[in-house]
């Protein structure tokens, strides 16, 4: 039976809320609603397809209590180090007091709450943190590449530029077309899509390449793997997962996300982003000596600009990389998809 999940956003829904997103587009489940008090107090008949378009429509509400009855409540936003917002804290109460599930990505643990635990205790429900790794991860062994399976792996010239969408479109695209493909979830998103994975942005930094790789070794039965990056080898903050997945992975290929116009890392704009195709050659150099590899593709976020101006964008990013570019959602991935095939 689909699950039937509410979405808590509020104040980020959807530009800011990246999660939701993904779980509106690729989670196998029914969205009743989506929680955005600022949307929904601005407007009480607000839907998610004033909002956001290609996903299944649901009303917008301000709180769990006002959405429609639903199995798991999916906190669908995680700020800046993954805090917990207090203002959330009764529509989480609520949903647990009504006996649903709460999905939480976020770095501060909803079973290690005493409160949300000791209800969650007396209402028999599940508190997932999906952001709680294995205990038993540990170092690479350094053999990615020796499996037999082609590997690609999305990376960035920043965070939010599009890697968990990028590589989940290529993934579908791929068994659309009949491939035998697999997708290794490395963050949150991604793993609350598919109910697996490991999140590499909380494994101890020794082991994030291990914990890449063990995922990798567990689904090499596939002939393609697609691997959902984080982060970016030039943010100042989350390099070091970039790296961990960079070289636990091994990929053979590799397709580069950038947001058209972006020129500052998000966050921490004293920071600028280099021109794409030299962050392309960083991320061939620092592979180099591990498994050497190759951007072959570029995907390109334009969703806040025109088609003209989009055209332009992705004109100016082939030429970056001199290599195949394209918008997933705009353009779709076939071009990107026969560059990684």
């Amino acid at each position: 039976m689909t699950r039937r999940i509410a979405v808590l956003a509020h104040g980020g829904f959807p530009d800011g809320a990246k999660t939701a997103t993904g779980v509106l587009r690729y989670a196998d489940a029914e969205v009743v609603a989506v929680l955005d008090r600022d949307i929904a107090g601005d407007d009480p008949d607000a839907r998610i397809a004033d909002h956001l378009s290609g996903v299944a429509d649901a009303p917008i509400v301000a709180s769990s209590a006002d959405a429609p009855e639903f199995d798991a409540l999916v906190i669908g936003i995680a700020p800046i180090g993954g805090g917990f917002d207090e203002t959330w804290r009764a529509d989480v109460t609520d949903a647990i007091e009504s006996g649903a599930d709460v999905v939480s990505g976020l770095h501060y643990f909803l079973a290690d709450d005493p409160e949300f635990a000791r209800l969650a205790g007396e209402h028999d429900v599940e508190l997932w943190d999906v952001r709680r790794p294995p205990e038993d991860v540990t170092v690479a062994e350094g053999i990615a590449r020796e499996l037999d399976t082609e590997i690609i792996t999305t990376v960035g010239t920043d965070c939010s530029t599009g890697k968990m969408t990028t590589t989940r479109e290529l993934y579908e695209a791929a068994v659309d077309r009949g491939v035998d493909a697999g997708f290794i979830p490395t963050g949150q998103t991604g793993i609350i899509i598919e109910d697996w994975g490991i999140p590499i942005d909380r494994t101890v930094s020794d082991f994030t390449a291990g914990a890449v790789e063990r995922m990798v070794r567990e689904r090499s039965d596939h002939d393609y793997l697609f691997v959902e990056g984080q982060g970016s080898i030039v943010h100042p903050a989350y390099s070091p997962v970039t790296l961990g997945i960079l070289h636990g992975s091994m990929p053979d290929s590799l397709v580069l996300c950038h947001e058209a116009g972006r020129e500052a890392i998000h966050g921490y704009e004293e920071f600028e982003i280099p021109n794409p195709g030299y962050v392309a050659e960083l991320y061939e150099s620092l592979a180099e000596s591990v498994a050497p590899t190759e951007v072959v593709a570029g995907a390109l976020n334009t969703a806040h600009l025109t088609e003209s101006g989009a055209d332009d964008a992705k004109a100016r990013y082939r030429s970056q990389l001199t290599a195949p570019v394209a918008d997933p959602i705009r353009d779709g991935v076939d071009e990107l998809l026969e560059a990684v095939l």
